[in-house]
């Protein structure tokens, strides 16, 4: 009998502190931290698309670095940039977005950071890099 009662309280003190997490992650403790990956040109109003509604969704609640290299990046150059993208990206980066333009593309492309919407940084060591090192610092990978 005292073995069994062990065996319960043990599972009740388990389950209480599962839903402790659950409940602390429920009250905004702790925000999640998301990776979009966007390479594809005919995906940037897409992916700028879900980007906001993970801002809504969430309430604000959650860290967004969006990593962008290959052709999508020619879509935030400033001066070619659609009125549509660059005020929705403007708003994103309001609610805290942080872009990065990858320096492989940079390069290839001939972009300088002054070239870019207002708010980008350099993935210094490329976009894929950068992908994986917040992958490694525990945010979640999205490629819509």
């Amino acid at each position: 009998m005292l073995r069994r009662d062990i065996f319960r309280a043990g599972l009740a003190g388990a389950a209480g502190l599962f839903g402790l997490r659950q409940a602390s992650a429920a009250t905004g403790e702790e925000r999640v931290k998301v990776a979009y990956h966007l390479s594809d040109a005919d995906k940037v109003n897409f992916v700028l698309g879900n980007i906001k509604n993970h801002y809504d969704g969430t309430g604000g609640n959650v860290e967004i670095v969006l990593v962008v290299h290959g052709p999508a990046l020619a879509a935030f150059k400033a001066k070619s940039a659609s009125g549509a993208t660059s005020s929705r990206f403007a708003g994103l980066v309001q609610q805290g977005l942080v872009p990065q333009a990858c320096a492989n593309t940079m390069h290839g492309m001939d972009i300088a950071l002054t070239d870019l919407l207002e708010g980008f940084q350099v993935a210094e060591k490329g976009g894929v890099v950068k992908l994986a090192e917040l992958q490694r610092q525990g945010y979640v990978y999205l490629r819509p």
